[in-house]
């Protein structure tokens, strides 16, 4: 009785603060071809689509009923040195443009870019630890484009590109540096 009681009070507070799990998505597309990106990043993508839908995710173009395309690229730069001119910060940045096109070629999510950033800080100490902890920074800011991305295909709802609604992400001016 007691049990039952602290699962009723654990879901209302859970339903409360907002929590809601990731649901399934009903993409019009039921055929998914993903050029690009890294294979972690594909990867995870088509893990989270046939996941999370009754869509799959081919192997090949032929038969696909819309291709994601991505192109991706990294870069690093230094945004900090000490006194004596050694870098003491990094920014990490991952950038991908994308577009969903149906297999008539059709546009159905028009061109669009992603850029993500992330500072490191850096010591020629912890050389070794601070190349691991840039390859997990990698992989977090692989796992942000990607989220951003199944959340704009989730938006498509036609395969008709007249009826969509779906305007493109535009790009806009870069933050400044941060103060040092």
């Amino acid at each position: 009785m007691i049990r039952a009681m602290l699962v009723v009070v654990a879901s209302l507070l859970l339903g409360a603060c907002g929590f809601q799990l990731q649901g399934n998505h009903d993409y019009p597309f039921k055929r998914l071809y993903i050029a690009g990106g890294t294979p972690e990043m594909t990867a995870y993508m088509k893990r989270s689509i046939q996941g999370g839908s009754d869509t799959v995710v081919l192997d090949t173009p032929a038969g696909a009923d819309a291709t994601l395309t991505m192109v991706f690229g990294r870069g690093q730069s230094a945004i900090s040195f000490n006194v004596d001119g050694v870098v003491q910060e990094y920014v990490l940045t991952a950038t991908v443009n994308y577009k969903l096109t149906g297999s008539n070629g059709a546009e159905l999510i028009p061109p669009s870019g992603l850029s993500v950033n992330r500072a490191m800080s850096y010591s020629d100490t912890y050389a070794l630890a601070k190349q691991s902890e840039a390859v997990i920074l990698n992989r977090d800011m692989d796992s942000d484009i990607a989220d951003q991305i199944l959340r704009r295909l989730a938006v498509v709802r036609t395969m008709d590109p007249a009826e969509s609604t779906v305007p493109s992400v535009r790009s806009r001016a870069p933050l400044p540096t941060p103060p040092l």
